[in-house]
């Protein structure tokens, strides 16, 4: 909106001032008790909230566009706007209004963006609010990625390099889920990345000068942030990418929160060697925090293992299931404090009772941090800590546990806090210190006296005119009030002759009588009117200075905190463990992965009328690599698959699993290709999109990965589907090219012949029983394959009409007498564009010969190469 600035008013000629150091944001201005915007954003916001859109004089032929919101109703309408999309630059009055000559003072006291929100009223308790900035270093081919909760006082920093790092960083996003982020341009050359923001994130993006990520300047405030002399302490490099993005993201914090506020104690470093690989894939097939179809938490992993009693409790065992561990020794203390809870139910029962009366503390800090924690704030922190003693006491019960023994260590009593918000804060304080009655009587002495005045003023008065009145001999002296002399003392004429003139000073002259005022008459006036004012002054310095004190316990209180945290999750675990019958995996590093009658965490109690059916598994690194599995839809291969990979995956976080017995070898990765849909905004079909997931994971898996394969090859013609399947199956199972535990669903039974075929493959399938025209799945695995897909089955199930199947039927059977004849159920026009399985068969016999070298292989080895050549061209 084109505006002539020589024209407007002064008070609109601030606004613009402001506005052009915000362009990028909506900017809330602050007159009197409204947030009030003017011109463009007047337009846009009043349409986005479905606001009023008034007018305003500004100097101009035209009023300004203008609408407005009420200041205490902000955090609302500041929510909904972040949540479209858009930044708020909120613009407060610096000086008062009444004491001000001209224009009041305003400046910018914040900018709110989607990952700089720090109001616990607009988050959600269960989720954290990452904000990630990203640097790459094109010359380097490095990347870093930053991350942090200013809620929370959390930040991670991950670096990647090498041929795939883009998919690396993928999956770290994928993980954090940001609701911003911060980049540079150089950003734009990380195509992959790049769309997967654009695509799959829909979070907002802000781009960055350079500058804010190199600064030397930039570089001194992280040892600022962090308390630490030298950047190296933090395990950062001086001038490597990491450091860029921390900076980066730092730099943005300051510039949004407009204070250096030091509300971080550490950055943790997130290293592959410490967590299991899960890339997006993993994560959203095997719905670890929310489910594929609806987006909702009902249905997924967490929904099964949340029961936790804070607000910390839930946010860390969310990201724990989405980080489980690889270290065996790592686990195992995890696993042995579930266990301790879990034989101690009784203590498991108090503490969860002591930990359902504590508050979000890491919010409620970072609220005193940046001075926006009020009364109530600090009687919730209070309170949280009361109940700190009796969860020690009931820790300290705990012996056998080396991990919970560590954590009561780390829970601090924050005595001093408590005995100073309980001795200074009333029991039960308005929300805003301006409403006053927020300290305590007998806390400050100077204050006490205020409100003594306050509340005993016309006994003050009454006071000096009974001494007056003795002094004088004047017995009908009265004291009186108006607005325009204050208190005053009134004599009647005919005592005009016993006024003290050397103390009383006259004010006015009325018909029958005089008024006077005293020096100490005024003193008290002073006394009583400017008391409330004066109360409610020192109330607000004295609550200042109470949460500056609670600000500097930081780091006793975010170490408290986190211990806090760590507890309610191990006592989620061990309560939901014993509601669901869990047992306690023993973890190995034979490769092996054994299960005993084991459950899907999720299914079995989604199940209302039907009963789960349990099920084994045994896969490991050598004979039992690969397990084909055969059966029709809708049999359970799936489920099964998925219920081992979270079992692994529920063992390796610590937690006890749905089975009688396990028995898990620790695995680096999970990688899964199940399912699949056309993803139309990336321009990809269902077969592209199958064959993007297949090449990730020959890819990036290692001999130590687990890998579930769900129908691979099915989105092409039959011919090419079994071919790239087969071919997909004796990459994984190779040794020598993966060799990793693999479990790999399908309906191509051509597959079955694998087992003769390839050292380590193992044929499973779904029991099934027919019954007349129909049959019944018995969800039960066994050993060996089937050479029948029952779809005509499965489509009746499904509900197609009966002509329909029994037509199915007709064509089926036609079909396969033709087969048994020697007939092709090919057209003659296409015999050239497919190719038969003799055929594929000797091209393998060939292809496998021409990529041997005869001369590297031992005696037996070759006679094993022989014996798998004849094979294939005898079945040919």
């Amino acid at each position: 909106m084109n505006i002539d600035r020589e024209k407007i008013s002064p008070m609109m000629k601030q606004y613009l001032e402001m506005k052009d150091k915000y362009q990028d944001c909506v900017l809330f201005f602050r007159l009197g008790d409204f947030y009030e915007m003017f011109f463009d954003d007047a337009l846009r916001v009043s349409k986005a909230l479905e606001l009023t859109l008034t007018g305003r004089d500004c100097g101009l032929e035209e009023r300004a566009p203008m609408c407005g919101i009420p200041y205490h109703a902000s955090d609302m309408y500041i929510k909904k706007l972040i949540d479209m999309g858009f930044k708020v630059a909120v613009c407060e009055q610096l000086t008062d209004p009444a004491e001000t000559k001209g224009i009041v003072v305003r400046d910018v006291i914040r900018v709110v963006t989607a990952g700089t929100i720090t109001d616990s009223s607009m988050l959600d308790d269960g989720s954290n609010n990452y904000i990630c900035s990203i640097y790459f270093n094109e010359k380097e081919k490095s990347c870093a990625v930053a991350s942090a909760d200013i809620s929370t006082g959390e930040a991670y920093l991950s670096t990647f390099e090498g041929k795939d790092f883009e998919s690396g960083i993928i999956n770290e996003l994928s993980r954090c889920r940001p609701a911003e982020i911060i980049i540079s341009e150089d950003f734009f050359s990380l195509k992959n990345v790049s769309d997967f923001v654009k695509v799959r994130l829909q979070c907002t993006v802000t781009l960055r000068d350079g500058e804010c990520f190199l600064s030397e300047e930039r570089k001194a405030y992280i040892k600022e942030v962090f308390n630490v002399d030298d950047i190296k302490k933090l395990g950062i490099s001086e001038n490597g990418c990491d450091i860029s993005a921390v900076c980066g993201l730092f730099d943005y914090i300051r510039d949004t929160q407009k204070t250096n506020v030091s509300r971080f104690t550490s950055i943790e470093l997130l290293s592959g060697d410490y967590f299991m690989g899960l890339d997006l894939n993993a994560r959203r097939n095997l719905e670890l925090t929310e489910t594929i179809r609806n987006k909702e938490r009902k249905g997924s992993l967490f929904w099964v293992l949340d029961s936790t009693k804070t607000s910390m409790g839930k946010r860390l065992l969310k990201n724990q299931i989405e980080q489980p561990l690889k270290s065996p020794a790592r686990i195992i203390e995890r696993l042995d404090a579930v266990e301790e809870l879990y034989r101690k139910s009784v203590i498991l029962g108090n503490l969860r009772d002591f930990l359902e009366r504590v508050y979000d503390i890491e919010r409620l800090m970072t609220k005193v941090m940046y001075k926006t924690a009020n009364p109530r704030d600090l009687k919730a922190l209070s309170s949280t800590a009361q109940q700190i003693p009796m969860i020690k006491q009931e820790l300290e019960k705990l012996e056998n546990s080396k991990l919970l023994k560590k954590y009561n260590s780390d829970i601090s009593t924050l005595d001093e806090i408590v005995n100073l918000i309980e001795n200074a804060i009333n029991d039960e304080p308005p929300v805003s210190v301006k409403d006053g009655g927020v300290i305590k009587n007998g806390f400050n002495e100077q204050l006490d006296g205020l409100r003594h005045t306050m509340t005993h003023g016309k006994e003050i008065i009454d006071g000096i005119e009974q001494r007056e009145k003795e002094s004088t001999g004047i017995k009908n002296l009265k004291i009186g009030f108006n607005r325009v002399f204050g208190y005053y003392l009134e004599v009647t004429r005919s005592y005009y002759d016993l006024v003290p003139e050397n103390r009383w000073i006259r004010k006015q002259t009325l018909a029958n009588s005089e008024r006077f005022i005293t020096e100490e008459l005024k003193n008290a006036e002073n006394s009583i009117l400017g008391a409330k004012d004066r109360a409610l002054s020192l109330e607000a310095d004295i609550f200042a200075e109470v949460r500056d004190f609670l600000a500097g316990k930081l780091a006793q209180v975010q170490k408290t905190a986190s211990a806090i945290a760590s507890v309610d999750v191990l006592c989620s675990l061990a309560e939901v463990s014993l509601r669901n019958n869990y047992v306690k995996p023993d973890i190995t590093i034979d490769g092996a992965i054994e299960i005993k009658s084991g459950r899907h965490p999720v299914v079995e109690l989604m199940l209302k009328d039907d009963v789960f059916v349990p099920n084994d598994i045994y896969i490991d690194k050598k004979s039992d690599r690969m397990s084909i599995i055969t059966g029709p839809n809708m049999s359970g291969k799936s489920t099964y698959m998925r219920q081992t990979a979270l079992i692994v995956l529920m063992a390796q976080m610590g937690c006890f699993v749905p089975a009688d017995s396990a028995r898990i070898s620790v695995v680096d990765k999970i990688f899964t290709r199940v399912g699949a849909s056309d993803d139309l905004t990336a321009g990809q079909s269902t077969f592209m999109v199958e064959m993007s997931e297949v090449s990730d994971i020959l890819k990036n898996a290692t001999p130590d990965s687990l890998v579930i394969l769900d129908e691979v090859g099915r989105g092409t013609s039959t011919y090419d589907g079994v071919s790239i399947a087969k071919a997909v199956a004796e990459h994984i199972c190779t040794s020598r090219k993966l060799g990793c535990k693999t479990l790999f669903a399908t309906h191509y039974h051509e597959l079955i012949t694998l087992e003769n075929e390839l050292d380590g493959v193992k044929n499973y399938s779904i029991s099934v029983v027919k019954s007349g025209s129909g049959i019944r799945f018995l969800r039960k695995i066994i050993r060996g394959g089937i050479d029948q897909s029952y779809g005509i089955d499965v489509a009746k199930l499904a509900g197609l009409p009966n002509k329909v199947v029994e037509r199915a039927r007709e064509l089926l059977s036609e079909m396969e007498k033709e087969r048994e004849n020697g007939f092709s159920a090919v057209s003659p026009e296409n015999d050239n564009e497919q190719i038969s399985f003799g055929s594929l068969n000797r091209e393998s016999a060939l292809n496998m010969l021409e990529k041997t070298n005869i001369s590297e292989l031992t005696d037996s080895e070759c006679r094993e190469l022989l014996e798998k050549m004849s094979s294939l061209v005898k079945d040919a």
